[in-house]
C-alpha cells in the first residue's frame, strides 16, 4: 500500500502529506494538513490550500488553483484555468475541461476558458463541467450531469444538459417552499428568493 509521507512547504513551513507513489513538481504551493493520496501528480506552480484531500489518481494542472478544505475524489483532473474555492466537493471521476472545441492536431493553449467553482459547491460522480462556466456557492451538481452554463448559488442541477430542478441548503438538503419563502427540512435554515437570486435570511 505504501506510506503517506509528511513534507514541509519551503515557502511557508506548512506541513502536508503525499503518498510515496505520487509526484509533486517543484514550485507547488500546498497548505497545512493537505493530504495527497496514491498515483497523483501535482504540476509545477499549482496552488492547493489547507486541509484538502486529493484522492487516488488526481492530476492538478500548473495553472489550477484549489482553496482550503477541498475534497477531490479519485480519478479527477483539475486542468489549467480551473479555480476551486474553499469547501468544494468534487465527486469521483467528475470531469473538468478547458477548451471548448479541442482538436488533437491544433494547439489551443491560448484559448483556455476559465472555470470557477464557488465556495461550498458539490459536484457529483461522473458529472462533466464544460469550460467557461461558474458554479455558484453551495450549488449541487447531480451525478452524471453535464453543466454547459453558469449555475446560480444554491441551485440543484441534474441531467444532460444540466437543468435546475430546485434549490439546496448549505447543508446539502433540498429546500422546501412555503408561503414565506424556502426552508431546509433538516436544519431549519430559511431562504428568500428575489429576482431569481436565493439568499439565506
Amino acid at each position: 500500500m505504501g506510506e503517506l509521507i509528511e513534507k514541509v512547504n519551503p515557502k511557508t513551513s506548512e506541513h502536508y502529506f503525499v503518498h510515496e507513489s505520487s509526484y509533486v513538481d517543484e514550485g507547488v504551493e500546498i497548505g497545512e494538513g493537505t493530504k495527497i493520496w496514491h498515483f497523483s501528480h501535482i504540476m509545477k506552480n499549482a496552488k492547493i490550500g489547507k486541509k484538502c484531500s486529493l484522492g487516488q489518481n488526481v492530476n492538478v494542472g500548473s495553472k489550477a488553483i484549489i482553496g482550503n478544505n477541498v475534497k477531490i475524489q479519485n480519478n479527477v483532473s483539475v486542468y489549467d484555468d480551473v479555480i476551486i474555492e474553499d469547501d468544494v466537493f468534487c465527486g469521483p471521476s467528475m470531469v473538468f475541461t478547458n477548451v471548448i472545441n479541442p482538436r488533437a492536431f491544433i494547439e489551443r493553449k491560448d484559448e483556455y476558458r476559465k472555470t470557477i467553482v464557488k465556495k461550498g459547491a458539490s459536484i457529483g460522480a461522473n458529472a462533466t463541467i464544460v469550460c467557461g462556466v461558474e458554479i455558484g456557492e453551495y450549488a449541487l451538481i447531480g451525478s452524471g450531469a453535464v453543466v454547459t452554463k453558469n449555475v446560480p448559488n444554491y441551485a440543484l442541477m441534474v441531467g444532460v444538459p444540466a437543468r435546475q430542478i430546485g434549490w439546496v441548503c448549505v447543508c446539502g438538503v433540498t429546500l422546501k417552499e412555503s408561503d414565506k419563502g424556502y426552508f431546509c427540512p433538516k436544519c431549519g435554515k430559511k431562504y428568500r428568493l428575489k429576482d431569481g437570486v436565493l439568499k439565506p435570511e
